[in-house]
């Protein structure tokens, strides 16, 4: 009896290792994202002002473009200007061209203040070179260590399942079909609780002394008369109760 009782201890402790590997698992992506939340919310800051520099960069390129634009038109209007051959086409020319020498300056003013912005951001950036290498050197590590973690509950997950059917195959077929039925009726898949400060860890219903010490001679299965779980005394707190009696 003592070893039948000692393979159930061993079952509900591997079967608890098991649900706790297995929600470990389904839960990965959400811990994934919540390693990620973590790395943008310390991100946020540097973020913006990187994407502040983006958006001046982008800025002062369309500028460019419309500098360039703009020129090549003035070009056009001061050949049409050389080439009037009337007052009225004269006046017009030079109405154009001056209208598109404010939008070059305008332009150019423009471009000179997404520098002097685009600078600034840089000089920031620099500065804190060290902090963003460190926050992005500590989010790499953060989901390298989470990979490793998760590749070693997956191993450990399939070597405790394997282990599981290994252990419960020698079972007697009664015992086995109380246990699955206790286990599967239970909440938290406690079929084989511990009894610690003399009560059942699983419904801390206190037991009648009588009754541990019927689980302490250990020669039958006795179950809690609360919750109806097999009970055991773990080895280790039998001998320190003793040596301290």
């Amino acid at each position: 009896m003592k070893s039948e009782l000692e393979k159930l201890v061993e079952l509900q402790k591997t079967d608890t290792n098991i649900r706790k590997l297995k929600k470990a698992i389904e839960t990965a992506e959400q811990r994934r994202a919540g390693i990620e939340q973590e790395f943008e919310q310390h991100a946020f800051e540097i973020r913006a002002i990187q994407n502040k520099g983006e958006e001046a960069k982008g800025a002062r390129v369309e500028l460019e473009k419309q500098i360039a634009e703009a020129k090549a038109n003035l070009e056009r209007a001061e050949r049409n200007l050389k080439s009037s051959t009337n007052q009225k086409e004269y006046e017009a020319a030079m109405r154009e061209a001056d209208t598109l020498q404010k939008q070059i300056n305008a332009f150019e003013t423009q471009v000179l203040e997404k520098m002097n912005a685009i600078e600034e951001i840089d000089k920031v950036l620099a500065e804190r070179a060290e902090e963003i290498e460190s926050l992005q050197g500590n989010h790499k590590a953060a989901v390298a260590d989470f990979e490793k973690e998760l590749a070693n509950q997956r191993r450990e997950f399939e070597a405790e399942t394997k282990r599981r059917q290994e252990v419960f195959v020698t079972l007697p077929p009664n015992l086995a079909g109380v246990y699955n039925r206790m286990a599967t009726r239970s909440r938290d898949g406690i079929a084989v609780a511990e009894v610690k400060g003399g009560a059942c860890s699983a419904c801390f219903m206190s037991l009648r002394p009588q009754m541990l010490l019927e689980i302490k001679a250990n020669d039958r299965i006795i179950t809690c008369e609360s919750c109806a779980r097999i009970l055991y005394i773990d080895s280790k707190d039998s001998q320190s109760e003793a040596a301290n009696q």
